[in-house]
């Protein structure tokens, strides 16, 4: 009688669509769309204090009223593993306008960074309009 080794036992694998271990490199590529882009700059402008949304106008004129909405308009551009920004917002009076928009630049260039790993190579800030804080409506009584 002669006894054959058994052969050696597969490596365990568990159940579940990531079977396969692959080196980093062999598991394929991420693309990130331009809209997923914009939305994390538009969420990461709106923790910058005195930068609200950009006032809506058609060749000049303001549709409806002059205020703007929340949010500040971004557009992304993605290359590669890059991205260029162009963004319309506007400035809470009297807050300085140029260090506002640097402060703006500086935390979405971070913040788009960290959160998708691709390098913001430029940020464009058109400021649209000043803005004044939001007071209540002063009453007179009249007697």
């Amino acid at each position: 009688m002669t006894v054959r080794p058994a052969p050696p036992a597969a490596p365990y694998v568990p159940a579940g669509r990531h079977r396969l271990q692959r080196e980093p490199e062999l598991r394929g590529d991420l693309d990130i769309a331009d809209g997923v882009v914009e939305k994390i700059a538009t969420a990461a402008l709106g923790e910058v204090p005195d930068l609200g949304g950009a006032a809506r106008r058609v060749l000049g004129v303001a549709l409806g009223s002059d205020e703007p909405d929340g949010r500040p308009d971004v557009t992304a551009t993605v290359s590669g593993a890059s991205v260029v920004l162009d963004v319309a917002a506007s400035v809470a009076y009297p807050a300085p306008v140029a260090p506002t928009a640097d402060r703006a630049r500086a935390h979405v260039i971070d913040r788009v960074g960290e959160l998708t790993g691709l390098r913001v190579e430029r940020v464009d800030i058109k400021v649209t309009a000043l803005t004044r804080p939001q007071t209540a409506p002063r009453r007179r009584e009249l007697t």
